[in-house]
């Protein structure tokens, strides 16, 4: 039988524009009785007629031509015939921004969790002794906050007044306390007896010495819940940066994803200026990109798992 192939011009706009011009299509469709070597001789008259030179491009088309040819005649297999990895090698090369926005979600994973972790147990500390006197307001402050937000617009305002557009702490100084996670903890720090604290003080501890020495190491299990719960949150989260971020290369690892879920082809996620010598399929890139942002969370969740019922059980109980 006779093969088709449809030869997109995507990456030389020069070649794309004569055809169309000279032919009004947006696309050709060439019959090849002959097989690859046919479709190659009249791709390669093409260039000499313009005066370009796409070898590269062309002989990259025919492989995946070919690829998706075997694909169409078998689409469903247990055992994969050939393993591809043209996807990986997309991601991880200079030219594709993936990179750049996998970078920018570590950071901001290690950054964000270590902040929120530090501020969220010193705002708990205090918040779970009886005998701080605006102990009540602030709880009530905090909880309204769970019900009620100021909404979409006044934060962007706010935000763009404090100069955070574009700027990577954006990602990482409106999210810095969670009030579930606080209540949580506050409620784990409510647990611990106080004839601890007491005996300390005797001693002459002062709090912080109470707090880094008796109640930060009575509360691994807690702590390790909500830094599970922080570092979740900042790894998933896009959001924020189609809200605030304009610049391609500090896009978050889950927005570039979705770029890509959203668009037909990877072109949008490229860096600019950069030269590929082959970009492969959008899908391809996408259940790429899918596997290298889903590894690093199965990786750290088993080590918190065994912390997790335990942190969530005991600071729920009401102290």
């Amino acid at each position: 039988s006779r093969a088709w192939l449809n030869v997109v011009f995507r990456g030389f706009e020069d070649v794309g524009e004569a055809l169309k011009a000279r032919l009004g299509m947006d696309y050709i469709a060439v019959d090849y009785p002959y097989g690859a070597e046919g479709s190659r001789s009249f791709l390669a008259k093409i260039d000499a007629a313009l005066g370009t030179d796409h070898g590269p491009e062309i002989e990259a088309g025919l492989a995946h031509a070919a690829e998706s040819a075997k694909k169409a005649l078998h689409p469903l297999r247990l055992i994969p015939s050939t393993f591809d990895w043209s996807g990986y090698k997309f991601i991880l090369s200079s030219g594709s921004n993936i990179i750049n926005s996998y970078m920018t979600t570590i950071m901001r994973t290690l950054i964000g969790t270590t902040l929120n972790i530090a501020v969220t147990t010193l705002l708990a500390y205090p918040l779970s002794k009886s005998y701080y006197p605006p102990r009540k307001a602030l709880t009530a402050l905090i909880v309204f906050t769970m019900w009620f937000s100021g909404g979409l617009i006044p934060s962007f305002l706010l935000n763009k007044s404090l100069g955070l557009l574009n700027n990577f702490w954006v990602y990482i100084l409106p999210s810095m306390v969670n009030a579930f996670n606080l209540i949580v903890m506050r409620n784990f720090f409510s647990q611990i007896p106080d004839s601890l604290e007491e005996s300390a003080k005797l001693d002459g501890a002062n709090d912080l010495r109470v707090f880094f020495s008796i109640y930060l190491p009575l509360s691994t299990a807690a702590i390790a819940t909500i830094t599970l719960f922080y570092a979740v949150y900042h790894w998933n989260s896009w959001f924020d940066s189609m809200l605030y971020m304009n610049r391609k290369e500090m896009w978050t690892m889950q927005y570039t994803l979705r770029q890509l879920i959203d668009s037909a082809t990877v072109t949008d996620i490229t860096v600019v200026g950069s030269a590929m010598d082959f970009i492969p399929p959008a899908e391809t890139v996408r259940m790429a990109t899918i596997v290298i942002a889903t590894v690093p969370i199965l990786c750290v969740y088993p080590y918190f798992q065994r912390f997790f019922i335990k942190g969530l059980t005991v600071g729920a109980v009401k102290g």
